[in-house]
């Protein structure tokens, strides 16, 4: 898909295309709430359920630990879930969170469905088919337990996030949007890198390199829940109409 020369610099540059990955997951879901306002970041938490679910399974290498690629996408969640929370409120921020699950459910069954069908046996496609047909089945067979963790750990951890984030609201006001922002979403995290370290990947690795995953999971999350504290604020004070235009 990209050139050579952009594949072979960030192959050599994982850090910055990580950082990169970031910056374009967050920006994507300021664009879609530029648009769209609340039904955008309602479609950024379900795109981005599903590309952790799908992509949660790869493990790379960054800054020496090992980690899974979908922490940058599902930590988007987080960030969307509070600027609902901060803009439209608990139930408009629970709802999203349970729209998010019945699409995971969705995507779920219609990939296990899809996977029934045989590759095709007609001279010419039949090995092209049948490479398909492998590559397509190593993704869908590995990723039910994965969506599994990733259901039962969103779930969880979304509705303590969203109750979280208003209880320190209802305590600070209009005030400290950084900490009910970072406060509810660190904590939360914590809940969901344990649920899914040990549903999703305990079994398949030992569980130390589960609960190292897990640690090395929470670690990007606490930097990318700072970084999202930029975009939070920039969401409520550039894109605050939204909110006061839907509701009228």
């Amino acid at each position: 898909m990209f050139p050579q020369a952009v594949v072979e610099f960030f192959g050599a540059n994982q850090e910055l295309l990580w950082f990169t990955t970031l910056f374009v997951d967050l920006g994507c879901t300021l664009v879609l709430y530029r648009l769209f306002g609340k039904a955008g970041l309602q479609v950024a938490i379900a795109v981005a359920i599903i590309l952790a679910n799908l992509q949660g399974p790869k493990l790379t290498m960054i800054f020496g630990l090992q980690t899974s690629l979908g922490v940058i996408f599902y930590s988007s969640i987080f960030f969307a879930t509070d600027v609902l929370s901060e803009n439209y409120g608990k139930a408009a921020a629970n709802k999203a969170v349970r729209m998010g699950f019945a699409v995971s459910v969705i995507v779920l069954i219609m990939l296990s469905l899809a996977l029934l069908y045989l590759p095709s046996s007609q001279p010419g496609t039949a090995e092209y088919s049948a490479s398909i047909h492998n590559a397509f089945a190593t993704i869908v067979n590995f990723t039910p337990r994965f969506i599994f963790g990733s259901l039962l750990a969103y779930y969880v951890s979304q509705h303590f996030d969203v109750w979280a984030f208003h209880k320190i609201k209802a305590l600070t006001g209009e005030r400290w949007l950084w900490l009910r922002n970072n406060g509810s979403t660190l904590a939360s995290q914590v809940v969901d890198t344990t649920i899914y370290s040990l549903v999703a990947w305990w079994g398949i690795v030992d569980l130390k390199t589960a609960l190292a995953l897990g640690a090395a999971k929470y670690l990007f999350k606490i930097v990318i829940a700072a970084i999202d504290t930029v975009f939070l604020y920039w969401a409520r004070r550039s894109f605050r109409r939204h909110a006061v235009h839907e509701a009228a």
